[in-house]
């Protein structure tokens, strides 16, 4: 019997072949962010506010826009320079701190922008120092607060290969799921193949996760992809599962789980060969 209260949707249809949960929010979507946010820059903070604005620019995560009553306006140099945005009109400013600079890197909104937006402002999250939810510091960007990052120990059997090389097997991999991204798997580093593996100097950040310890490239006689392969040696207190282990993106592997191999998603690290950020 059908349920009158669910409507029948194609599975397909939905999620066009993924088998992951998508991002749940358009760009444009407004929220208040109940957490106290600061960022300094030269020992001094820039702003402390505990009403800042979740604003998704892009659907996959949002970016602090902040109440200008909250920010020491001292530290804030008018550039004289107006610009009309989707949003509204932005005033750009720089940032000076004794001999710092960061020209170019604030825009404040007018009473013309929209509600939530109006009156705040959008700082370029790499012009500060450090940026901290309550009173941990945080990396890249907000976490989004429509995700959820969970690392889970497993019995499946996972094998990695990249063109029919073998690159690593685990029955005893760490499974991280995290919305809007394919399953990533975490493996020992006792069951990778490292005879394929080439140290990178790469060092990125996840928002969720921390900064990463190590990146491989992937490097045979016959191919080479940079940066494959990644680990977090003192990830976040939330995914301690991962510490140590090693995951390949799913974009640029031949992923095999349980004996049933899984197609190569697309995601939007896919488009430049490599992410700006592992996940």
């Amino acid at each position: 019997m059908t349920d009158p209260q669910f409507e029948t949707v194609s599975m397909t249809s939905r999620t066009n072949g993924r088998n992951y949960p998508a991002a749940p929010v358009d760009a444009g979507h407004v929220e208040p962010c109940p957490r106290r946010v600061r960022a300094v820059l030269g020992g001094r903070t820039v702003f402390d506010t505990i009403s800042a604005r979740y604003v998704w620019e892009w659907p996959y995560y949002p970016q602090y826009y902040v109440p200008v009553e909250d920010i020491s306006h001292e530290l804030l140099i008018d550039e004289n320079v107006d610009q009309h945005l989707h949003s509204g009109t932005a005033r750009r400013h720089g940032l000076r701190v004794g001999d710092l600079e960061r020209p170019a890197s604030v825009r404040v909104y007018g009473d013309d922008a929209p509600a939530g937006v109006a009156n705040t402002a959008r700082f370029d999250w790499a012009a500060l120092d450090a940026w901290f939810e309550e009173d941990e510091e945080i990396f890249v960007h907000p976490r989004n607060p429509y995700t959820r990052v969970d690392a889970l120990r497993s019995r499946r059997s996972v094998r990695i290969e990249r063109d029919g090389v073998l690159l690593a097997e685990s029955v005893a991999p760490v499974l991280v799921f995290e919305t809007g991204l394919p399953t990533r798997y975490y493996i020992d580093r006792g069951d990778v193949r490292w005879q394929h593996l080439q140290p990178s100097d790469t060092q990125t950040a996840c928002p969720y996760k921390g900064v990463t310890s190590k990146y491989w490239s992937f490097l045979t006689s016959d191919d080479f992809h940079a940066d494959l392969a990644w680990s977090y040696d003192f990830p976040t207190r939330q995914l301690l599962p991962i510490a140590g282990l090693v995951s390949f993106y799913n974009e640029f592997v031949d992923v095999v789980v349980d004996g049933a191999p899984e197609p190569r998603p697309v995601t939007k690290f896919t488009k430049n060969g490599r992410a700006g950020r592992p996940s």
